[in-house]
């Protein structure tokens, strides 16, 4: 079974929403576009207050090379443009259009474009002014991916189908209701690709999608389905790599470096929603799930919705919830007010009856090494820990502490309950304050 050294086996609760059919939820009155939903520059507003805007219009461009653009997923007015609070609290720049709830699109939207009279930089083109970045959480700009200088020497394009994160289950559901969306999305990025192969890399706890897939991909010699091992993180970029391909990449190294290109199912399905029918990237499924919601289920929404429309769309929460976490259980974020926008980086919203942390107090590091056994990019958590405590960002950086990929397996592992993860986060973006100083000074 194709794997990669390391990870852990948390419970997958996909049961939850896993037989919750995709549904569309109608957004409400006012709709808030955060100006950064990408890595990388913010995106520039192109619109005034005041201004009448259409579903799919750019009110955001690009700015740079790593940028990407935004788009109003409504008709309506500007109402504003100021900081707004995201889920995190943070104060961002943002563009507050009022929903005149009309859906006036912009001309054309929905006219089907014969993409195999396209050539790669037309693709390109599009999917930039489509604003889609990566919507498996990387949120790294797709045209900027899709445009290495090594174009015509890239052998794989990889479909991370994994989802290995424990209850999420919107990128099962793409697959298994949109089977023959993905593989047009697959078929359009081969034609910028023409020398790569195409591969939908699946976790073997969805063999009902793989079965699918086999069934939809005979006789296609371009596009074939793996079966992955149900690891957590097997939809880590470069566990991913490894696990189908046995090449290795670091934290400097790009995956077009080794012949390779990775996206997400829904990023798949966002490109050939561009290329086809021209629809730009305004709406994301997300999970909504866990045994605090009165209800659960897999929510197709508008970008700029609030949060807090999703939770009354599955009947708000549970007296008893104690815990709100934005995106997976191992990599999301605790939250304790819900307010903010969907953004593209979105995923799900999970709430928790009982904090499954709650009675775990932190002790004292016993060296058990469990840590370093699970470390899916074979770090030593124990002395990056150790660095971290002492605020020793050199130590760290020399230790590749830089290295992690933020997964959450030494925290999820450790019997003493070091939030090393969170220590990790701290302790990187230190590095990087370091590193910037020294540029300033130079």
């Amino acid at each position: 079974m194709l794997t990669f050294r390391g990870g852990v086996h948390p419970r997958g609760y996909k049961e939850y929403t896993k037989d919750r059919p995709i549904r569309e939820v109608k957004p409400g009155k006012i709709l808030v576009f955060p100006l950064r939903q990408h890595i990388g520059k913010e995106a520039i507003p192109i619109v005034s207050v005041g201004d009448e805007v259409l579903v799919g219009q750019v009110i955001a461009k690009a700015d740079g090379d790593i940028s990407s653009n935004i788009i109003s997923s409504v008709s309506g007015t500007v109402s504003a443009i100021e900081k707004r609070k995201n889920i995190f609290g943070e104060e961002v720049n943002s563009i507050v259009i009022e929903n005149d709830t009309k859906d006036t699109t912009i001309p054309d939207m929905k006219k089907e474009r014969d993409y195999k009279k396209l050539d790669a930089d037309e693709i390109i083109e599009i999917v930039k002014e489509a604003g889609i970045v990566g919507l498996g959480g990387a949120n790294f700009p797709t045209h900027v991916k899709l445009n290495p200088k090594n174009r015509r020497e890239i052998e794989y394009v990889l479909i991370n189908a994994a989802e290995c994160e424990p209850y999420l289950t919107s990128d099962y559901r793409l697959l298994l209701e949109f089977p023959d969306r993905i593989l047009k999305g697959i078929e359009i990025m081969l034609r910028v690709f023409p020398k790569a192969k195409g591969i939908i890399c699946i976790e073997d706890n969805k063999k009902d999608v793989y079965d699918l897939m086999q069934k939809k991909l005979y006789g296609n010699l371009s596009v074939s389905a793996c079966l992955l091992k149900t690891k957590y993180p097997q939809g880590g970029e470069r566990q991913l790599i490894y696990a189908v391909t046995k090449r290795k990449i670091s934290s400097k190294k790009l995956p077009a470096e080794v012949g390779v290109i990775v996206d997400n199912v829904a990023t798949v399905v966002a490109i050939a929603d561009a290329v086809i029918d021209r629809i730009p990237l305004f709406s994301k499924i997300v999970t909504v799930t866990g045994d605090g919601f009165n209800d659960t289920g897999n929510l197709k929404v508008r970008l700029g919705m609030s949060y807090q429309e999703l939770i009354e769309e599955v009947g708000g929460v549970k007296e008893a919830n104690k815990k709100i976490v934005i995106g997976g259980p191992m990599m999301g974020t605790s939250v304790a007010e819900i307010e903010g926008a969907i953004t593209k980086g979105s995923s799900a919203v999970i709430s928790f009856i009982k904090d499954p942390i709650e009675k775990n107090k932190e002790t004292n590091c016993i060296n058990c090494g469990r840590c370093i056994k699970v470390c899916p990019i074979n770090l030593v958590p124990t002395l990056l820990y150790k660095k971290s405590e002492r605020m020793d960002a050199v130590g760290f950086e020399k230790l590749y502490g830089m290295e992690c990929i933020e997964c959450g397996c030494c925290s999820y592992i450790c019997p003493a309950r070091k939030p090393l993860t969170q220590y990790f986060k701290i302790m990187k973006t230190e590095v990087r304050k370091n590193q910037i100083n020294k540029e300033t000074k130079k």
